[in-house]
């Protein structure tokens, strides 16, 4: 199997890894659910490491509705290189539902 990138998989276990890449970075990723009393918080806090090792925040994961009125996930991460905002889909050619491919948008 080809190496995936942009990617989000959803864990078991309500963690969440994955990667973003493009020509300027390539970035894996990890997750957890963030529970806040603000409806504007996102549903997951997203994270990756340093050159150095040490675990940074990079953004978030929030459900959104869309104009039907049905759930979906939007993503926004700052990448080193600009702040990247992605929609997060059903992943080409995969029948794991668990696995979500990042759509960026602008």
């Amino acid at each position: 199997m080809t190496e995936l990138t942009n990617f989000i998989r959803f864990n078991e276990d309500g963690t969440l890894t994955g990667n973003i890449a493009s020509i300027a970075y390539d970035i894996d990723i990890t997750g957890e659910p963030f529970t806040s009393t603000n409806k504007d918080a996102p549903v997951y806090r997203i994270h990756a490491k340093s050159p150095r090792g040490r675990r940074l925040e990079l953004g978030g994961i929030w459900k959104k509705k869309n104009q039907n009125g049905g759930d979906y996930l939007s993503l926004s991460v700052s990448t080193g290189h600009g702040r990247l905002n992605a929609n997060l889909g059903r992943f080409p050619g995969q029948d794991d539902e668990d696995l979500m491919a990042v759509i960026p948008w602008d």
